[in-house]
């Protein structure tokens, strides 16, 4: 018995109009529902669901990213300044793929990232990170 991965992603949102115009407007995130009380979109695979509630994001590093080519990540993060967006930025990278960290208008922390976990993975394993350990693939 296992997992199969993330089933969606619900942001509580304090005014789902900007979070609308934000999510599907700026990111391009695909329609298709909305209500009085949220509205569900998509972006690639990922099931976005946002919920007229009151946001409470944390404080570490918890954060949600979003994946992009990298023929596109400086189109991408030029977008998000011009649109006030890197007002926010909460982190700078200091690891492999390209990342451009930002906030949401409710202060959730959300990453454009070039890469795969394969790509973060051989990195790793030329330059490991303190005390790290890998396990094969037939391990996990």
């Amino acid at each position: 018995m296992k997992l199969n991965g993330l089933n969606h992603l619900t942001l509580a949102v304090a005014d789902l109009d900007r979070s609308w115009d934000f999510y599907h407007g700026l990111l391009g995130a695909q329609a298709h529902a909305r209500w009085a009380g949220g509205a569900y979109l998509s972006l690639g695979g990922l099931w976005l669901c946002l919920s007229l509630d009151t946001p409470e994001p944390g404080r570490g590093y918890t954060h949600y990213a979003f994946d992009v080519a990298a023929a596109d990540f400086s189109a991408w993060t030029a977008r998000l300044r011009d649109a006030g967006v890197g007002v926010g930025v909460w982190k700078d990278n200091r690891s492999e793929g390209d990342s451009f960290y930002f906030l949401d208008p409710d202060g959730h922390r959300l990453e454009l990232h070039v890469g795969s976990m394969q790509s973060r993975l051989a990195a790793c394993r030329a330059q490991p990170y303190p005390d790290m350990v890998f396990f094969d693939q037939e391990a996990c």
